[in-house]
């Protein structure tokens, strides 16, 4: 990968650069929705996997505080209440009041959200590794064919999920 200049100088470099950051935000835009879709597949919504992820992986404890699951999901503290209490009603995580200070609820994981997080974080895994070169892949000569139906739209790229688990099954 190229370093990028502090202020591009030319036209040129300009291009190259609005063409990269375009490539990208592509590229993540293809995995966030593959990571929707695969959600739903499991019957459960993009926030609630995104939960999950965070009580099981953002700390070293496996369980996470509201305030932290706030800074994971980068939202406030009272939208991440709602979202805990509609995953703990779905039976997907439990919600426990702190020994130490009861006014702190600790989320965890049950054995029903443990098993569909391991079973999306092995999908992702997979769509990850398939999809890495193509974050910052560079324009011209050495993009793929696929990439470059898929810029210009002839590639939907849905279906993802659907060949990402049948792989995996």
């Amino acid at each position: 990968m190229r370093s990028i200049p502090e202020k591009p100088e030319t036209e040129s470099e300009n291009a190259e650069l609005l063409r990269d950051l375009a490539r990208f935000r592509y590229n993540l835009r293809r995995f966030l929705r593959f990571s929707e879709e695969a959600a739903r597949t499991e019957g459960i919504t993009p926030q609630q996997h995104q939960l999950m992820l965070g009580v099981a992986g953002f700390g070293e404890s496996g369980h996470a505080t509201i305030s932290e699951l706030a800074e994971f999901l980068q939202e406030r503290n009272n939208s991440v209440v709602g979202l805990v209490e509609r995953a703990a009603q779905s039976g997907l995580v439990r919600r426990e009041n702190a020994a130490a200070d009861r006014r702190q609820v600790i989320v965890s994981l049950t054995a029903k959200g443990r098993g569909i997080l391991l079973h999306l974080s092995r999908l992702h895994y997979e769509e990850v590794q398939r999809v890495q070169t193509g974050f910052l892949a560079r324009h011209g000569s050495d993009r793929s064919a696929q990439g470059e139906q898929e810029m210009q739209g002839k590639s939907s790229g849905t279906g993802a999920v659907a060949r990402t688990a049948r792989r995996s099954a």
